[in-house]
């Protein structure tokens, strides 16, 4: 199959995505296990189900192949977000251990669906380096800005940089503050969310002054989402096509913002889903090929 993800908005061509009855399971097991994830609440399972029939019907209306992870015994909960064990390059994908330790061992579930399906491994970060794939962000194919902060670390970045040598012209390594403190998930991608070529949704107040300047110097144009509803997941958009994105409802101001600048807004009920874990669209999905 086609693979090779070195943009945030290129047409999405193949997805990866797992289902809740996949990684929730069941509301035994939400509630044997949501206080260990750090959910804000347990989640209601059967509102978990109906949000993300919502949220699939966008996936399959706008993308040609959906593949779904399978049930693993290596996952939990966090599984569901199936943005953060990797990235696809041209060259095949690199595995992450991640920072959280209750997702350790999720890359492994990934690495071998992927390659069973024929995305090759081009390699892996292994400890003592962390890495998330939320923390790193495609400026365009030969450009990636990466956020190191608790999740993500030096030694990950050193390792991410050899094992891309070719791959990548230029690394902007964008240090990311303490926030709400080392258990919160943090990201660079909670703070910035291209939904198009020269547009991108930001969280300002959490971003380094160099970094929003070398964005605004290279023509893009700067969405503020407001304190509310960052708090909503409201700077966590997936990118569809160029112009085209995904957002969590609830987040009006946003919402009107990104459509007066001209893009298209698909958005899906997500309290249950994606709010109480952190994790909204982009993170529900991992895209394997984008044009």
């Amino acid at each position: 199959m086609k693979y090779g993800c070195q943009s945030m908005v290129g047409k999405v061509e193949a997805i990866l995505l797992k289902r809740p009855e996949q990684a929730f399971i069941s509301q035994e097991n939400l509630d044997k296990t949501w206080e260990e994830f750090r959910y804000f609440g347990c989640p209601d399972y059967q509102k978990v189900l109906e949000e993300y029939n919502a949220f699939e019907k966008i996936i399959q209306d706008n993308v040609e192949q959906v593949f779904y992870l399978p049930q693993d015994g290596r996952t939990g909960l966090d599984s569901i977000y199936t943005h953060d064990p990797l990235k696809i390059t041209r060259k095949g994908a690199i595995y992450f251990p991640m920072g959280k330790e209750l997702r350790s061992r999720e890359y492994q579930a990934t690495q071998a669906y992927l390659e069973s399906i024929g995305i090759p491994t081009l390699g892996h970060i292994t400890p003592p380096g962390k890495m998330e794939g939320g923390d790193v962000l495609w400026i365009d194919e030969k450009t990636v800005a990466i956020g190191r902060g608790y999740r993500t670390n030096d030694e990950g970045i050193r390792q991410f940089k050899e094992l891309t040598q070719g791959l990548i012209d230029e690394y902007i390594i964008v240090p990311m503050p303490h926030g709400d403190g080392v258990d919160c998930c943090l990201h660079l991608m909670s703070i910035i969310s291209f939904v198009d070529t020269d547009k991108a949704v930001v969280y300002s107040k959490y971003m380094p002054v160099f970094f929003r300047e070398y964005l605004l110097d290279k023509g893009i144009q700067l969405i503020e989402c407001n304190d509310q509803e960052y708090d909503y997941l409201g700077s966590n958009l997936l990118a569809l096509a160029p112009g085209k994105c995904v957002l969590i409802d609830g987040c009006p101001d946003i919402k009107q913002k990104v459509e007066a600048a001209g893009v298209t807004v698909y958005t899906y009920e997500g309290k249950e889903l994606s709010f109480r874990g952190t994790g909204g669209p982009t993170c529900l999905t991992c895209p394997l090929h984008r044009v």
